[in-house]
């Protein structure tokens, strides 16, 4: 007796529900790409052949999945745990015509946003934070407050640009 065999039969069956899901979810994707594709042929009167559409499809299918791990690792990279906007703009750094549709799309979101009340205001960069760390102590006590016109600044709507 081996002693481990009810583990081992756990993984198994969890791998085997992962193939069937992915296979659920390839066999979806690739009737749906088929679809696209018979009706984009009957709009623009072109035929094309069974073979021709699966190959698309299973293209298709094969491209989705490297684009979904190299949105995980750019995330990833970025310490975050989820994927936005500025991932999939770099999914797109081979094709610039795409990189353009998806920024113009990803403006058109963010114009389409409610705009919010908060003011972003300028904090002190990293170089002001660096250079105050190494003046002695008696030279940051000596500092007055803000001037007036920082005052005024401090105020004033800073405008972000987008991506």
């Amino acid at each position: 007796m081996d002693g481990g065999g009810g583990m081992g039969s756990d993984v198994e069956r969890e791998e085997k529900e992962e193939d069937a899901t992915t296979d659920l979810l390839r066999d979806r994707f690739r009737l749906r790409t088929i679809s696209i594709a018979e009706s984009e042929a009957t709009r623009n009167n072109v035929e094309i052949s069974q073979p021709i559409m699966s190959c698309i499809a299973d293209l298709a299918f094969k491209y989705t999945e490297q684009l979904a791990k190299d949105l995980e690792l750019f995330s990833q990279h970025a310490g975050r745990k989820s994927v936005n906007m500025e991932d999939v703009i770099l999914s797109a750094h081979r094709n610039e015509h795409l990189g353009a549709l998806l920024r113009f799309f990803c403006n058109d979101l963010k114009a389409k946003e409610p705009q919010s009340e908060r003011k972003w205001k300028k904090g002190p960069r990293k170089e002001d934070k660096a250079a105050e760390a190494k003046e002695p102590q008696t030279e940051r006590k000596r500092k007055k407050g803000p001037r007036k016109e920082d005052k005024a600044a401090a105020g004033a709507t800073i405008h972000i640009p987008d991506l």
